[in-house]
């Protein structure tokens, strides 16, 4: 059997096609660093559930090094991608495949991913929908309606009173307008999450006065 050795998640989805789009790869590759970036934290143990096509295909089509190597926080483009299994292991993550071929989720290309280490862990579910394009349908067990394809900040923090009327306090102050925002937590006073698309792709200034906020553990802007 030959073995494939893949340069960068482009190899997979560009001239060199190998799978067939970028769904299985570089949405793959966005889907994972996104619940990193809400995970905030390194992992111990990461589970990733697969369904229907990304079940069937995901080893073929380079889904399980794309995913990873977005928990790993690596961007489509970066040349560590095809090593992230291996990158993952040397880490000291361990990963798992729970594959569900035979399941009816409403998108093909849907994944859920199970991240934690010794403090905590979080759900989400992301679904690839075509041209390294994705949404995030669930976290933590709440129904979210996120494209990321509009500006987002996604903000990790301590649940404690007056949180979110500072955020939104900040923006006001740039005139950054908000389009949607989810806010869901662990428990009462523990970590809560709070998702926000804006109108505007210039947030640094304020992405750099939220950080200074009490009680805040990481913000990232997806521009």
């Amino acid at each position: 059997m030959t073995n494939l050795k893949f340069q960068s998640v482009f190899d997979i989805i560009g001239p060199v096609m190998i799978g067939p789009s970028s769904s299985h790869t570089a949405g793959a590759v966005r889907i994972g660093k996104i619940v990193s970036s809400i995970f905030g934290e390194t992992p111990t143990e990461v589970e990733f559930q697969l369904f229907n096509s990304f079940a069937k295909t995901y080893r073929g089509h380079g889904t399980d090094v794309a995913l990873v190597a977005g928990i790993l926080g690596m961007d489509t483009d970066d040349p560590r991608i095809p090593d992230s299994l291996d990158i993952a292991r040397e880490k000291g993550i361990r990963v798992y495949w729970k594959i569900n071929k035979d399941s009816n989720t409403p998108h093909p290309n849907t994944t859920r991913i199970i991240i934690k280490n010794h403090h905590k862990s979080i759900s989400a579910t992301g679904v690839s929908i075509g041209g390294g394009n994705i949404q995030v349908t669930e976290l933590n067990g709440f129904a979210v309606n996120l494209n990321m394809n509009t500006p987002t900040i996604i903000i990790v923090h301590q649940d404690v009173p007056g949180m979110i009327a500072k955020v939104t306090d900040i923006l006001s102050k740039y005139n950054i307008n908000i389009a949607q925002m989810n806010v869901t937590r662990e428990s009462a006073g523990e970590k809560a999450i709070m998702i926000i698309e804006v109108d505007s792709r210039h947030c640094d200034d304020s992405i750099a006065e939220i950080e200074e906020i009490p009680h805040l553990h990481n913000v990232n802007f997806f521009n």
